[in-house]
């Protein structure tokens, strides 16, 4: 079992940055896939970014490219998300999941077990 905390959340003008951190309770934290996603209300969740297990490989969906940086600290059980150029439209809450899933299915929010509360970040104009 993987206990996940999601922290960093905050209210941000928009044009600026923010990192996110999940904390895992698991010291095999470095066998899951870490990924973000997000929820606005009355919305579907959304895949953000997801790190391989070693750091191998990252993932971003379209709307992350360019602004949103994930990375992982497996000696530390902590997965990050630094988000810069923040718009209106990034205000929502973000949560971070891990599994050990196929990396060909990181995208897919079914295929992850463990799920952090999530954090709200708010970007003001």
């Amino acid at each position: 079992q993987v206990q996940l905390v999601e922290s960093g959340g905050r209210l941000v003008q928009a044009g600026g940055s923010l990192r996110l951190s999940c904390a895992a309770s698991q010291h095999t934290f470095s066998w899951y896939i870490m990924a973000w996603f997000r929820q606005a209300p009355g919305k579907d969740r959304e895949f953000v970014a997801a790190v391989s297990p070693r750091s191998q490989s990252t993932d971003y969906a379209d709307s992350a490219k360019g602004r949103f940086s994930i990375s992982r600290d497996n000696a530390d059980n902590t997965a990050y998300l630094q988000l810069h150029s923040l718009t209106l439209e990034d205000t929502t809450v973000y949560y971070c999941a891990a599994d050990t899933n196929d990396w060909n299915n990181r995208r897919l929010q079914e295929r992850y077990h463990y799920w952090g509360p999530g954090t709200q970040v708010t970007v003001s104009s």
